[in-house]
């Protein structure tokens, strides 16, 4: 019985494409990365199609990577100190909505603590890393440390065991208010090592591999988290959260999870971000 080769096995478009992209002399990595990540192929199966197209070694596959996730297999899940429910849970990419994170008066002091400090939310700038201030991002928000206050730590250990991902790999929290008319444009929270600004952030902890939104108030209309790629959309519930992922097990962005905070058309919306890093954030 004759077995297919790796390059024979793959789709005749993704052939000439690599037919192509050779001729190109393009990087058999960065090729690898993106058959990985759009045509969703096996990272050995990628790089072995391109060494045989190639006719010569290329550098490994990396290395599966462990990453922030939520035990899904039940309808609940104990987190630390708390229970919480499973109310949604997707594969690919990786979202899950979660019911009764933080109580009620938790939210409430943790907006009490933060509301004092807000100033506009920056973004990233791609030149250099600096924060700037920019037209698709109108909320007012609040950095804390890690473990800033009791009430901080708790929370942080909570989402910790929610995500099976140590205390020491997350940013401080980011306390965020919207008011009428406030969102935050479809955006990626993961790092472009491509771009000279975000790979600067990228030596503070590595990729920003996971994100967690908790709403910390109800919203009369507007403010949801929506996934433009995917259709999704998750309406605000105080004491709830959204979890993604923001690359795959072999560190490639996902380009699925490009989100947006759509606009509050009444009311107003607090909510409460944790990035998760692939290292201890310094």
């Amino acid at each position: 019985m004759l077995i297919a080769s790796p390059l024979a096995s793959l789709p005749k478009q993704w052939q000439v494409w690599i037919e192509e992209n050779l001729a190109r002399s393009c990087e058999p990595a960065s090729m690898a990365n993106v058959m990985i990540r759009d045509g969703r192929f096996d990272p050995h199966l990628a790089y072995a199609a391109i060494e045989e197209a190639r006719g010569a070694p290329v550098s490994p596959p990396p290395a599966r990577q462990a990453l922030p996730e939520i035990d899904t297999s039940a309808n609940t899940v104990l987190a630390g100190d708390r229970m919480v429910d499973i109310r949604l849970s997707l594969k690919a990419p990786r979202i899950v909505l979660v019911g009764n994170l933080l109580a009620d008066d938790e939210c409430d002091a943790l907006i009490r603590y933060a509301e004092t400090r807000l100033e506009r939310s920056p973004v990233v700038a791609d030149r250099d890393g600096s924060n700037e201030v920019n037209a698709y991002r109108t909320s007012r928000g609040a950095m804390m440390q890690r473990g800033e206050t009791a009430l901080v730590a708790r929370i942080e250990a909570r989402l910790a065991a929610l995500v099976r991902w140590p205390v020491e790999n997350g940013e401080g929290m980011q306390l965020l208010r919207y008011e009428k008319g406030n969102e935050y444009r479809p955006h990626y929270d993961w790092f472009d090592p491509a771009m000279p600004g975000p790979r600067k952030h990228l030596e503070r902890g590595g990729q920003r591999v996971g994100t967690v939104v908790i709403y910390l108030s109800d919203v009369e209309q507007g403010g949801g988290t929506s996934f433009p790629h995917i259709g999704l959309q998750v309406q605000p519930k105080k004491g709830s959260a959204v979890f993604f992922a923001n690359t795959d097990p072999f560190g490639t962005p996902d380009q699925k999870t490009l989100h947006a905070g759509e606009p509050v058309e009444k009311g107003v919306k607090f909510i409460a971000t944790k990035w998760l890093r692939a290292g201890a954030y310094r």
